[in-house]
């Protein structure tokens, strides 16, 4: 199926239509969005490669896949929400740069939302509803009445997303396709993360387990194990010359959903 009228199906903005046609051939290889069947009756292994050799393969059910997919969903949903009562709230976000970055990624979050409905749905999944959200996490913020402070909430909610793919990427490596759109907008989360740590005044990546100057303590669980310097079984700090610093640099954690699902909820009524 033409994905123009598969996403027409959906009720995509037309707005949205053009940006998603952009991406069409990286998007058409979701397992074929809009041939339910076919995709259904695909087989789903889990294999794992151990010196070479293959282990024995487990199956993953489509329900498993968009436990994953709706639990992305749920944080996109998160993200979208917040930038679009950043942009709405007049005033907020000084005009310039700072705006046109902010509008940007507000975009791409929102059609991340579009894309994992569309996906989940074609698994013959249901996706999850958008929650009821509460950015001040019963009044510890005040993100939408302080620029520095919705920008610190930016920067949490972006690291937070690209360790909680990262964390969900071996629960999709059964099936390729959707791996491979995960990796896609995770990568783009990571984008989102340097950017707005610019916005701040800091650098583009993560050092040891530290949030980052002006970072409310409640934000700390977003950086709890990135200090780790043992990566493939090895201490990279016995291997290089930059020290645990630049070896923390270098390599990014995951968090698991239940880390995630503990940061998130204190912004989930």
């Amino acid at each position: 199926m033409n994905i123009f009228k598969l996403l027409k199906n959906y009720d995509v903005k037309p707005e949205g239509i053009e940006n998603f046609i952009s991406r069409r051939d990286a998007f058409e290889k979701l397992v074929g969005l809009g041939k339910k069947a076919a995709f259904a009756a695909i087989p789903l292994s889990l294999a794992g490669v151990a010196a070479n050799n293959k282990a024995s393969a487990q199956s993953a059910t489509s329900e498993d896949l968009a436990d994953v997919l709706n639990f992305a969903l749920t944080l996109e949903y998160l993200e979208a929400e917040f930038y679009t009562m950043g942009l709405d709230t007049n005033g907020l976000i000084p005009a310039g740069k700072d705006h046109s970055i902010i509008e940007l990624i507000k975009f791409h979050e929102v059609h991340h939302v579009d894309l994992l409905k569309i996906v989940i749905d074609s698994l013959g999944a249901t996706p999850v509803s958008k929650p009821d959200f509460d950015f001040t996490a019963g009044g510890a913020f005040n993100p939408f009445g302080d620029y520095q402070q919705f920008l610190a909430l930016a920067q949490a909610f972006e690291d937070t997303g690209v360790r909680a793919y990262k964390g969900q990427a071996g629960n999709l490596i059964s099936n390729g396709d959707l791996l491979t759109a995960a990796l896609q907008i995770h990568s783009v989360e990571a984008r989102h993360a340097s950017e707005v740590r610019r916005l701040r005044g800091l650098k583009g990546w993560i050092l040891q387990d530290q949030r980052g100057e002006g970072m409310p303590a409640q934000t700390q669980a977003v950086y709890n194990g990135e200090d780790n310097v043992v990566q493939g079984g090895v201490d990279v700090t016995t291997v290089s010359l930059v020290g645990a610093d630049g070896v923390t640099e270098s390599f990014d954690e995951p968090l698991n959903k239940n880390e995630v699902l503990t940061i998130a909820g204190l912004f989930i009524v």
